[in-house]
């Protein structure tokens, strides 16, 4: 299996809507930090998983959305605690429509909210017809 992945780094804010979450209940700012793993049982003609430059350009779009922006505002997030575990899931979701192969076996998104902690999450390909 070969792998490939990209990272990202920006700022954006948010506040968790849960309660009892102590300081993570007020609105603060994190530097997020952005992993993007692609995994293929194959590389395409030009010895490539994908194209790097195609892969960094669609997190960029995504990242645009959210740098500065707080995440509780955003309509993706309505009715939804914007943890990280969230977000990895919106951001690996926006993504995958905007990477344009299909040989991706796996795609996952890690997202780093400090040096410490992160979130991620994994899709798998689509289904193809029977």
């Amino acid at each position: 299996m070969y792998r490939l992945m990209v990272k990202r780094t920006f700022v954006a804010q948010h506040f968790l809507t849960v309660p009892d979450c102590g300081p993570e209940n007020e609105w603060h700012s994190h530097v997020f930090s952005v992993e993007v793993h692609l995994a293929a049982p194959e590389l395409d003609e030009h010895g490539c998983l994908v194209d790097i430059t195609e892969v960094k350009g669609a997190m960029d779009a995504l990242i645009a959305r959210y740098r500065d922006a707080t995440m509780n505002d955003l309509p993706e997030f309505e009715g939804l605690n914007p943890s990280i575990e969230h977000f990895a899931r919106l951001f690996c979701e926006g993504l995958a429509g905007r990477i344009q192969t299909d040989r991706l076996h796996e795609l996952t998104v890690r997202i780093w909210e400090d040096e410490l902690a992160w979130a991620s999450y994994t899709r798998a390909p689509e289904p193809g017809p029977a």
